[in-house]
C-alpha cells in the first residue's frame, strides 16, 4: 500500500508575503515511532508501508500535492513584541479536508531550518516531540480542542541543546495555524491590504457566520473563553500563552513547558523560563483577554471607521472575562456532580478549591474521588474536605445521578508530569514500551482501568517535576 495524503491547499495561494516557499531538510535515518491510525482515518489518509511513511513524516520524502511552506507572524513573547517570528523549524506541507468535512493543516515540526530560525537548527529534539504527541493526543481524549499528533519519527541524527539529544519529528495537525501573531506581523507593518486578505481568509475558512473584523473577534473570543475553561477544570497550563502560542481556532497549540498539576495551587507555575509567573495557572483566563486585546489592536486597522470599531472591540474584549466565569462555572459545576444552578454554587466551588491549596490535595484524584475516603485521603487534614462535604451533600439532594455527571466530568487519567518525563527517559535509551502505553491509558482518560492505577498516583518526593522546558 501506497501512502496518500489527499492535499486540497488553501493557504499556498495566498500571496508569497504571507510565507516562504520550503521544503523540509532531509535527514539522515528517519525511524517511524507512531502513526496515528485513528486521526488518518479522519484525514482521509492512506498508510503506506513503514519505510515510506517514515522517508515522508521525516521530511525526507514529499508527498504528492504537497506545497510546503513556512509560515510568518510575528507576536509578544512574554510582554514583549518581536516584530517576526514565523516557523523556524515546521513546515506546513498541506491541507486536508477529512472524512468529516473538516480543513485541516498537516504540518511537521522539526523539520530544520526555514528563513525565520533566527539561528536556530531548525530541529527537535525527542523529548519534546513524544511529550507533544502523548499530550495533545490526551487533550483530544478529555474532549478540549487541540492540535493533533499524526505521526513521531527519529531521525537518526543528533541534535545538541544541553548535550547531544537524539532528533525527531513531529507531524502536527490543527485547524489552521493562524494565530495572534499571524495577524499582528501586517498591522504592525502597516500591510492594510495583507490583513484585509488575512482577515477574509480566516472568517471563509473558520467563521462563516462572522460578517465582519469585529465578528471575527466575537468568534475568536468566544472559542477561546470555552478552552481557558477547559484548560482550568483539568488543572491544565499551558505555560507559554504568547500571541504566536494563541491559535485563532480555539485550539490548544504549541505543546512547549506545559504540565497537567498534580497538587492544585491556583499560583502554580512549571515552565522553566516564567519566573515572574506571568502564565501561572490562576493566570490563564487574565492573559487570554490579554491576547485578544492584541488580535483586536490588530483588526481595528482595516476597518473604514475606526472609532467606532474601537469602541466594539473594547466592548467585545471587555466581555470576554464573564465569558470565561461562565463557561468555568459550568464545567466546575459537572465535576461537583451539579446540572442545576444555584446562587451558591460558585462559593462552594471556590471553597473545595481553597480548602484544596491549603491541604496539598491532588486535584485530578480529588475530583475523581469526590464523596468517597479516597477524596478526603487526599487532603492533609481531612476534617477540611468534611466540613465542605456536609454542605456539598445538602447541595446534591436536588440533583438526580451526580455521579455519573462527575465521572464524565472528571478524568481518572491525565498525562502527570513525572510519567511523562519517565517515558521519554526510556525514550532515550531506545524503550517505547511506557511512550505505547501511556497513549493507549490516557485515550481513555474517563475509564477506570484497573490495570493501569499506577498511573494515577502523583509522584513520590523524587520524581516531582519542578520545571519544564521548551526544548525543542
Amino acid at each position: 500500500m501506497t501512502l496518500n495524503i489527499p492535499f486540497d491547499n488553501s493557504y499556498a495561494r495566498l500571496p508569497n508575503t504571507f510565507f516562504a516557499r520550503q521544503v523540509p531538510v532531509p535527514v539522515r535515518a528517519p525511524r517511524l515511532i507512531a502513526f496515528n491510525e485513528d486521526l488518518a482515518r479522519v484525514l482521509g489518509v492512506t498508510p503506506g508501508d513503514v519505510q515510506e511513511m517514515a522517508e515522508v513524516f521525516a521530511g525526507n520524502a514529499l508527498p504528492e500535492g504537497a506545497e510546503p511552506i513556512a509560515q510568518l507572524y510575528s507576536g509578544h513573547q512574554f510582554g514583549t513584541y518581536n516584530p517576526q517570528l514565523g516557523d523556524g523549524r515546521a513546515v506546513l506541507l498541506g491541507e486536508t479536508i477529512g472524512t468529516d468535512g473538516v480543513r485541516r493543516d498537516i504540518q511537521l515540526k522539526g523539520s530544520g531550518q526555514t528563513p525565520f530560525s533566527r539561528q536556530g537548527d531548525g530541529r527537535a529534539w525527542l523529548g519534546p516531540v513524544l511529550r507533544e504527541y502523548v499530550v495533545s493526543e490526551a487533550m483530544h481524549a478529555l474532549g478540549i480542542p487541540t492540535t493533533r499528533a499524526l505521526a513521531a519519527v527519529e531521525t537518526g541524527e543528533i541534535v545538541l541543546r544541553e548535550g547531544p539529544m537524539p532528533g525527531a519529528v513531529l507531524t502536527r495537525v490543527a485547524q489552521s495555524h493562524l494565530r495572534v501573531g499571524t495577524f499582528q506581523v501586517f498591522a504592525a507593518r502597516r500591510q492594510v491590504d495583507s490583513l484585509k486578505r488575512l482577515t477574509e481568509y480566516a472568517i471563509a475558512r473558520h467563521y462563516p457566520q462572522a460578517e465582519d473584523p469585529m465578528g471575527l473577534l466575537r468568534a475568536v473570543r468566544d472559542a477561546q473563553a470555552r478552552l481557558i475553561a477547559q484548560w482550568m477544570s483539568v488543572g491544565f497550563i499551558h505555560g507559554v500563552m504568547n500571541t504566536d502560542n494563541f491559535s485563532i481556532t480555539g485550539e490548544t497549540i504549541d505543546y512547549g513547558p506545559c504540565a497537567f498539576m498534580d497538587i492544585y495551587h491556583p499560583n502554580t507555575v512549571f515552565s522553566s523560563i516564567d519566573r515572574m509567573g506571568r502564565y501561572a495557572y490562576s493566570n490563564q483566563p487574565d492573559i487570554a483577554v490579554w491576547n485578544l486585546a492584541q488580535l483586536a489592536t490588530s483588526l481595528i486597522q482595516q476597518v473604514e471607521d475606526p472609532e467606532a470599531a474601537v469602541q466594539e472591540a473594547t466592548e467585545i474584549v471587555h466581555a470576554m472575562p464573564g465569558l470565561i466565569q461562565q463557561e468555568w462555572l459550568a464545567r466546575f459545576r459537572a465535576k461537583i456532580g451539579l446540572t442545576t444552578e444555584d446562587k451558591g454554587d460558585e462559593a462552594l466551588i471556590t471553597d473545595l478549591l481553597t480548602r484544596m491549596a491549603h491541604n496539598s490535595a491532588d486535584f485530578t484524584n480529588t475530583f475523581r474521588a469526590l464523596g468517597s475516603d479516597k477524596a478526603r485521603n487526599q487532603f492533609v487534614n481531612p476534617e477540611a474536605y468534611d466540613e465542605w462535604a456536609d454542605g456539598w451533600q445538602a447541595r446534591l439532594a436536588r440533583e438526580n445521578d451526580p455521579q455519573t455527571v462527575m465521572n464524565a466530568a472528571n478524568p481518572a487519567f491525565i498525562p502527570r508530569n513525572h510519567r511523562v518525563e519517565q517515558m521519554i527517559q526510556a525514550a532515550v535509551q531506545g524503550d517505547f514500551a511506557p511512550f505505547h502505553r501511556l497513549n493507549a491509558v490516557l485515550a481513555r482518560a474517563y475509564e477506570d482501568q484497573p490495570d493501569a492505577t499506577d498511573l494515577t498516583h502523583p509522584p513520590a518526593e523524587s520524581e516531582v517535576v519542578h520545571a519544564t522546558f521548551c526544548g525543542t
